[in-house]
């Protein structure tokens, strides 16, 4: 029992045909139990190792009783559990799974670490620190989907999308931002995709102060993973889509000088383009009088803003919407190029397939809540969006591994609550310890496919 309570258990006198009791008493339960695919997928990709080496450990070594690789495997097995606040270390430093997860005996060895060290060790790390796990973050990644699909990939495309992380205190760099109308930080997410595949893959997470535009930190993110990519699948061909707020001329300059990397960049109107796209639109309303219902119509442009170089083809979607009970509405649209497909292709069968990363970053946010960047310190934020960051590829590789059951494409929350969220009773003797779970788990066949293609063998 938790020492904040004193009720140990509760009657219901009228909910069956005998009294049920229940009591808050296995001193060796846990909620977590199915976790165990968290920490096997984790040692097969390496990754909380992988990121744990990245971190220089200025503590005595005397002194130390939880390894860095401990509290970062805690802290990211935590987070995929439904954890997402160090508090949470309170409940589940003796929980015998998360113990079982880290490499400690369940029953005879010692706790977890507590808040604080948690939270001493969130603050102790410095920007070389965070720039080396961005790193490893991406290098294990990349390293797993080359094994995975042997190397070979027709098209290997990133997505990059920055979103909001609203802020509530005094967080370092938390500013405030115009478009949000709040206080917040603004981190740059990035995905990579390969040929026809659904999923996008999270690649690397970096968190920027609350009044960053769109495009800053993009030609680092972008020149660190082309190679790494471009060494991972030599025969692929490369691509890239931005929206409009990365449609400034160095990142266009940037994309033109890798040669091998075709892009679609969407970019605001102005009157320039939206004189360009006037007989089209006009073609639009027609056609959309006509029909009573939304059209658009596809053309093409050169142009050049004034501070590029060179002009650069521009797609044109001059669309008028129409919805019930409101007026027609122009909707143009602008996409900037280099690829040699028609102008439909490049905006409907390319740019707009970058909308299924905005269902990847609700997870982040809805299903492991990468918003919770309470520190006060700015890199010990950075540090809880990489952790976080790290719970995602852990969940993206049990989905993957999920193929052709009824989770294959479950969203993180379902498949915790599937997978991970089982009542297990922990056993431990000498030869063994056994988690006992319950025989009416629904999910069975799609945990023990997952735990065979982790390695697991059937007893």
């Amino acid at each position: 029992m938790n020492d904040d309570t004193t009720t140990q258990c509760w009657l219901f006198g009228d909910l069956a045909r005998r009294p049920v009791t229940v009591c808050f008493s296995e001193e060796r339960g846990s909620l977590d139990g199915g976790a165990v695919l968290l920490g096997a997928a984790d040692r097969r990709l390496g990754l909380s190792e992988a990121l744990a080496g990245c971190i220089r450990d200025g503590r005595d070594p005397l002194r130390i009783i939880h390894e860095l690789q401990d509290l970062v495997r805690q802290r990211v097995y935590a987070i995929a559990c439904g954890y997402p606040d160090g508090n949470d270390a309170a409940r589940l430093s003796s929980d015998p799974v998360h113990k079982l997860l880290v490499g400690r005996d369940p029953a005879g060895e010692s706790d977890l670490a507590s808040q604080p060290t948690l939270s001493r060790f969130e603050n102790a790390v410095d920007r070389a620190d965070v720039f080396r796990m961005g790193e490893a973050l991406a290098e294990q990644v990349i390293a797993r989907h080359r094994q995975r699909r042997r190397g070979r990939a027709r098209v290997v495309t990133i997505d990059l999308d920055q979103t909001d992380d609203p802020t509530h205190g005094q967080q370092q760099l938390s500013l405030f931002n115009a478009y949000y109308d709040e206080w917040c930080y603004l981190p740059l997410l990035g995905f990579v995709s390969f040929d026809d595949e659904a999923e996008q893959y999270l690649v690397t997470a970096v968190l920027r102060p609350g009044n960053a535009p769109d495009k800053r930190g993009a030609v680092g993110v972008l020149s660190r993973l082309l190679p790494r990519l471009r060494a991972a699948f030599p025969k692929a061909c490369f691509r890239v889509r931005l929206d409009a707020g990365f449609a400034g001329p160095e990142i266009l300059v940037f994309l033109d000088e890798q040669g091998d990397v075709k892009y679609a960049v969407a970019m605001g109107k102005n009157k320039v383009l939206v004189r360009r796209a006037g007989k089209h639109m006009a073609r639009a309303r027609r056609l959309s009088r006509d029909s009573g219902q939304t059209e658009h119509v596809y053309a093409e442009t050169l142009y050049a803003a004034k501070t590029w170089p060179q002009r650069r083809r521009m797609i044109i979607k001059a669309e008028v919407t129409r919805h019930p009970g409101r007026e027609p509405k122009d909707n143009p649209r602008f996409v900037i190029t280099n690829m040699i497909q028609t102008p439909r292709w490049v905006y409907e069968d390319f740019y707009c397939q970058r909308g299924e990363i905005e269902n990847r970053i609700k997870e982040l946010h809805h299903g492991l809540e990468i918003d919770r960047t309470s520190c006060s310190r700015f890199l010990a934020n950075q540090l809880r969006v990489l952790l976080t960051a790290a719970a995602y590829v852990l969940m993206q590789e049990l989905r993957l591994r999920a193929a052709r059951t009824k989770l294959a494409r479950a969203q993180v929350s379902t498949l915790r609550d599937a997978l991970l969220k089982i009542g297990a009773r922990v056993t431990a003797s000498v030869r063994r310890i056994v988690l006992s779970l319950p025989e009416s788990f629904p999910f069975a066949h799609a945990w023990g496919k997952i735990a065979h293609s982790l390695g697991a063998a059937a007893g």
